[in-house]
């Protein structure tokens, strides 16, 4: 005889009985286990609410890598590191992408303003900007000052043949030599001089490839 609807929900129920009574079993089994790892966590909520708070810290960007002078600084070039609260170097440049170089950068080196060209170098020179050049003859550049005008010579290294890449250029600064100058092999020294700035990726073309070389002209 097929079952009646009564006896399709007696069996239902009997079923839902069994499941029950089979959960608390299982519960009760694991009881110990489920207590222990109720206490932990309330261990670790207690334990984090009373630790301390991290000491103030100052966020500083460096030099992701070695850079050398005269680099335009990207967001490729710097990383950020955090300094314990006081202990951060001072003089930072709170926005550096963009400047330029005035001297080599160390890898974790933090950007100070003596470590850039100073925006307001060319102040006073009308459609110049300032851009630093390496000078192969150190000696040359030592007789140099602020203020001089000088024509800036490129030699072919293959064809030994020269060209004037600049006339009356001012000299902006004579950034300082130092080790981490001496240490990266770089030769000569840095001028940063006043160039036009449509001239400025002719320059930078010709520096990268050619011999430099300094006329004063007045």
């Amino acid at each position: 005889m097929a079952a009646t609807f009564t006896d399709l929900r007696d069996r239902g129920g009997e079923r839902a009985r069994g499941m029950r009574r089979l959960l608390r079993r299982r519960v009760l089994a694991h009881r110990r286990l489920l207590a222990f790892l109720c206490a932990a966590a309330a261990v670790l909520v207690g334990v984090l609410a009373t630790r301390p708070p991290a000491p103030p810290s100052d966020v500083v960007l460096v030099a992701a890598r070695d850079l050398p002078s005269g680099t335009v600084l990207a967001a490729a070039d710097l990383t950020e590191v955090a300094y314990a609260d006081g202990t951060a170097p001072t003089s930072l440049d709170p926005r550096p992408l963009g400047r330029t170089l005035a001297a080599p950068l160390r890898r974790g080196e933090a950007v100070t303003d003596v470590r850039l060209v100073s925006p307001t170098l060319a102040e006073g020179y009308p459609g110049l900007a300032a851009y630093p050049v390496r000078i192969p003859d150190a000696d040359a550049v030592a007789l140099l000052r602020v203020g001089d005008r000088i024509d800036v010579l490129a030699t072919d290294p293959e064809s030994g043949e020269a060209d004037v890449v600049l006339t009356d250029a001012p000299v902006l600064a004579l950034p300082a030599t130092d080790q981490s100058t001496r240490t990266e092999g770089l030769a000569g020294r840095l001028v940063v001089l006043g160039v036009p700035e449509t001239r400025l990726a002719d320059v930078g073309g010709v520096a990268a490839t050619q011999f430099l070389s300094v006329v004063l002209s007045r």
